[in-house]
C-alpha cells in the first residue's frame, strides 16, 4: 500500500467510525419517525406515482419527465457500488455486512424521501429544465449561500471526479479479467463515449439512461432469479449465514460485528446514496405536480438499488461457495462467483454488466457535477473546461490502483453528507409539512394533488417555480 493511500485509509476509517454512522442511522431513525414511516406506510402509492410518470405533461415537452429523474438517479445509484460493492462488502465485512446494507436502505429511504421531496420545493427555472439540488436549498431554505458553493464543490469533485474514477477503474478490471483487454485502451474509449454524452447535457442523459437501465436491471434480475432457482435448497442457510454473521457471538467477540456494521453502511451508502445530497440534483428536473411525488419515487429508487440489485449481488456470491480470503476483491470476486454457477460465462456476463452498470453511473454522476457546476456559474467556458475534466477522470481511473479510488471515494462522500444532513435535518420540518398536504389531498378523494407556493406563505418568497 503506498503512503496516500495508507493515510487515506487512516482519515477514512475515523471519518467513518466516529462521525456518518451515527449521523445516517441517527438522521434516518428521526426522518421514519418524524414521517409516520413513510418509506413503508406509502411503498404503494410510490409504484402508483411511477407508473404515472412515464409521460411528460402536456405542453411541456421539453421539460424532463419524472420517470426520466427517476431512471438518471437510478442510472448513477446502479453501479459499481451493486456488483463490485457488495464484494467488497462481504470480504472485509462478511456476509453480515449484507444485512447492515439492508437496514440502510430500509431506513435512508426515509432520508431520500426528504432531500429530493425539499429540492423539488426549492428548484428553480434552467434553460433546458428546471434545476435544484442540495445547493440550492441550503441557498433559498438555510439563506446560506456559502453552504450551498461548499456542497457544490464537494458533490463535483466526488462524483464527476472521484466516483466516476471508481466506475471506469472496474470497468477496466471487469474488462481485464474477462477479455484481457489493456486498460488504457479501454480508458480511452470509455472516455470517448462518457464525452459524447456530456455534451449532450441533461435531455441527452435522460434518454440514453431510460434506454439502459429498465435493460440492465432487468437482465441481471432475471440471471438472479435463474441461480436462486437453481439454489432454492441453499436460501434458508444464505439467509441464516446474513443474519448470524451480523449478531453472532462470535464476531462480536472478534470485533467482527463493527466491521460488518461499517461495511455495510460505507458500501450501501455508496450505492443508494440515500441522504447523500446526490439523487436529490435530478429529482428536482422532474417536472411534477406535487413536490412529494417525486420524494416518493427517490424513495422506491433506494428499495430498488439495495433491496433488489444488491442483493442479488450478495446471493451469487455466497450461493457459489467462493472462498472470501481477499485473494479476490472487488468485482473480480462477483465475476468468480458467477463462473462456479454458469461457468466461464459468467464472468463475460459480469463484465458486460459492470460496462452498462458503471457506464450509466458516469453519465449520472456526472450530472451531479454539472448541475452544481451551473450554481456557481453559467459561464459556458468553464462548463466545458469540467466537462473536459470529467473525461480526464475517467481516464485517470482506467489507470488508478483500486484502493486509491476507493478511499478517495469514501472520503469525499463523508465529507458531503455530512454537510447534506445538516441541511436536511434542519428543512425537514417543511418536508413533513408538504407530506401532509398531499395525505390529505389524497384522503380527500384528489386523484393527483397539486401543489402551489402560497399553500406556504411564511417561505413563499424563497418558492420558485410553485
Amino acid at each position: 500500500m503506498d503512503t496516500m493511500t495508507y493515510w487515506l485509509s487512516n482519515i477514512n476509517d475515523v471519518l467513518w467510525s466516529y462521525i456518518l454512522i451515527a449521523m445516517l442511522l441517527g438522521c434516518a431513525l428521526w426522518f421514519t419517525i418524524k414521517t409516520k414511516f413513510v418509506q413503508f406506510r406509502m411503498i404503494g402509492e410510490m409504484i402508483k406515482v411511477l407508473s404515472e410518470s412515464t409521460s411528460k405533461q402536456e405542453g411541456r415537452e421539453h421539460h424532463i419527465s419524472s420517470f426520466q429523474a427517476f431512471m438518471v438517479s437510478l442510472a448513477s445509484r446502479i453501479g459499481t457500488g451493486n456488483l463490485a460493492g457488495v464484494a467488497t462488502a462481504i470480504t472485509v465485512g462478511g456476509p453480515g455486512a449484507v444485512f447492515w446494507m439492508w437496514i440502510v436502505a430500509l431506513l435512508g429511504s426515509s432520508s431520500a424521501f426528504i432531500e429530493s421531496t425539499l429540492a423539488q420545493l426549492y428548484k428553480v427555472h434552467g434553460k433546458d429544465s428546471f434545476i435544484g439540488g442540495p445547493a440550492y436549498y441550503m441557498k433559498k431554505g438555510l439563506k446560506q449561500p456559502w453552504m450551498g458553493i461548499l456542497f457544490a464543490i464537494l458533490i463535483i469533485f466526488t462524483f464527476s471526479f472521484a466516483f466516476n474514477s471508481v466506475q471506469s477503474n472496474t470497468i477496466c478490471a471487469a474488462f481485464e479479467q474477462a477479455f484481457q483487454v489493456d486498460h488504457t485502451l479501454m480508458g480511452i474509449i470509455l472516455t470517448v463515449m462518457s464525452l459524447i454524452i456530456f455534451f449532450g447535457g441533461i435531455q441527452r442523459i435522460a434518454k440514453v439512461s431510460s434506454i439502459i437501465v429498465p435493460v440492465m436491471a432487468l437482465g441481471y434480475i432475471i440471471l438472479v432469479v435463474i441461480i436462486i432457482g437453481m439454489n432454492i435448497q441453499l436460501l434458508p442457510q444464505v439467509l441464516e449465514t446474513i443474519v448470524s454473521h451480523a449478531f453472532g457471538w462470535k464476531q462480536a467477540l472478534g470485533g467482527g460485528i463493527g466491521i460488518a456494521v461499517m461495511q455495510g453502511i460505507k458500501r450501501g451508502l455508496f450505492s443508494n446514496e440515500a441522504g447523500m445530497g446526490s439523487a436529490p440534483n435530478v429529482a428536482a428536473t422532474a417536472d411534477v405536480t406535487h413536490p412529494v411525488k417525486q420524494g416518493l419515487i427517490q424513495a422506491l429508487g433506494v428499495f430498488t438499488d439495495t433491496l433488489i440489485i444488491c442483493t442479488c449481488t450478495a446471493f451469487i456470491i455466497l450461493f457459489s461457495g467462493v472462498p472470501l480470503t481477499g485473494e479476490a476483491n472487488g468485482v473480480q470476486l462477483t465475476q468468480m462467483a458467477l463462473s462456479n454457477e454458469i461457468g466461464s460465462f459468467g464472468s463475460i456476463y459480469v463484465a458486460i454488466s459492470i460496462l452498462f452498470f458503471a457506464y450509466s453511473s458516469i453519465i449520472g454522476n456526472y450530472y451531479y457535477g454539472e448541475a452544481n457546476v451551473r450554481y456557481i456559474t453559467n459561464n459556458k467556458m468553464v462548463m466545458t473546461i469540467f466537462r473536459v475534466l470529467s473525461g480526464g477522470m475517467v481516464l485517470f481511473g482506467s489507470l488508478a490502483s483500486l484502493d486509491l479510488a476507493w478511499s478517495l471515494a469514501d472520503i469525499c462522500m463523508g465529507l458531503m453528507t455530512i454537510c447534506n444532513l445538516i441541511a436536511i435535518t434542519l428543512l425537514g420540518k417543511y418536508a413533513y409539512r408538504l407530506l401532509e398536504d398531499y395525505r390529505e389531498q389524497k384522503r380527500m378523494g384528489i386523484k393527483h394533488p397539486l401543489f402551489t407556493k402560497d399553500k406556504m406563505k411564511d417561505i413563499e418568497a424563497d418558492i420558485e417555480c410553485w
